[in-house]
């Protein structure tokens, strides 16, 4: 249930590679990469049942909307199956609902025209639990997959709180993916018992390793399919 993750901005294709590695080795969900390196992930990974997710508008979701849809587009006919997306968190604040979801739905729309899996990051660090709410809310209209609680750049990342939040908005049938801020199998478990059911971090490779060293939740942690839903 994890996206292995690098969004650092000075990944090299090195990284990049060993990301994919690992990934097959610990059979992650899925690698989650910057646009640039997105096709190389799809040839690395053409054999295995890790998928390639990416990014569009990150990390500041304040680019125009037609923008975030052609990059998805492009994404998808590249092979990507999975896009995280950042909504624009300044149209929300200014109680622009409309853009919001209008923004989303330019996404999922792209997206789920080749069959690929939309999460839609929030950015809770920066909202009011109201805002965090209707964030929620819009995504699930738009028709998005997932909501996500963060980029890892802006601030707090995920947060119990908030992903329990997140659940109980969205209710059962929507994936919630915590990221930023989870290093460790502890961690893992905490955003788990709140309702994540996909976890987005650089440490996977911890996480996973923590679990196998005798975490007692290791043996609970569910698996996750495509659609967010979860499997034992």
């Amino acid at each position: 249930m994890i996206d292995h993750t690098l969004l650092k901005p000075d990944a090299t294709s090195a990284q990049i590679r060993r990301l994919c590695a690992e990934a097959q080795e610990y059979t992650f969900a899925a690698v989650c990469v910057n646009p640039t390196w997105a096709a190389l992930c799809v040839e690395l990974l053409a054999e295995s049942p890790v998928r390639v997710c990416s990014v569009a508008g990150f990390p500041l979701g304040a680019t125009l909307p037609e923008a975030k849809a052609l990059e998805t587009e492009r994404l998808v006919a590249l092979g990507v199956q999975e896009v995280d997306m950042v909504i624009n968190v300044g149209r929300l604040k200014d109680g622009d609902l409309q853009a919001v979801w209008a923004d989303i739905a330019g996404v999922v729309q792209a997206a789920h025209g080749q069959d690929a899996l939309v999460k839609v990051i929030i950015e809770t660090c920066l909202l009011t639990q109201e805002e965090k709410v209707a964030a929620c809310v819009l995504a699930q209209e738009a028709g998005a997959d997932f909501v996500k609680t963060s980029t890892g750049f802006n601030g707090p990342g995920a947060t119990v709180a908030d992903v329990a939040l997140m659940r109980q908005v969205v209710g059962p049938h929507m994936g919630v993916k915590a990221a930023g801020g989870v290093r460790t199998a502890a961690d893992a478990r905490r955003m788990i018992a709140a309702g994540a059911t996909r976890i987005g971090a650089s440490a996977g490779v911890q996480i996973v390793q923590g679990f196998m060293a005798g975490d007692p939740a290791a043996s609970a942690a569910p698996t996750v399919d495509p659609t967010g839903g979860e499997t034992y």
